[in-house]
């Protein structure tokens, strides 16, 4: 089965200010698109939580669509700007899914975006990534 909105005309844009409408919609105070090479690479966006304000960043990983895209045989070569509208459609998608979960209140908004909080520059998942999925010790190591 071919990759989710594979054949989206909507534009990066599009998709990007309806991400961005669902997240003020849930509390975000600030929303910046963060760009790569002068195209859209992340949304970063503040979010004020019981535990304070919360930074966290989700990106689009356009290479990897172009790779799943191609390998799929969508298209021989995928144009850059295709699978960008494919990027932020599917980011779209996700997080309306993960919003409709949100109003049944089995999870909490700070449960939904955990592996995109940003610390350091870096997310929690990319964190947890380079410690092999353990917990940091908070400790120095020689």
């Amino acid at each position: 089965m071919p990759i989710l909105n594979y054949t989206t005309t909507i534009a990066a844009e599009k998709s990007i200010g309806e991400i961005q409408k669902m997240l003020v919609a849930r509390g975000a105070e600030t929303i910046v698109v963060q760009y790569v090479d002068g195209r859209p690479g992340a949304l970063f966006f503040i979010i004020s939580t019981p535990y304070g304000k919360v930074p966290f960043r989700l990106p689009a990983n356009i290479e990897a669509i172009t790779r799943v895209m191609e390998r799929q045989r969508v298209r021989k070569q995928v144009p850059l700007d295709m699978a960008e509208r494919v990027a932020w459609r599917i980011i779209k998608d996700w997080c309306k899914a993960q919003m409709a979960i949100l109003e049944t209140e089995m999870v909490d908004l700070e449960q939904i975006f955990l592996p995109y909080m940003v610390s350091q520059n870096k997310t929690l998942y990319e964190v947890m990534k380079e410690h092999r999925l353990q917990l940091p010790s908070g400790e120095e190591r020689d």
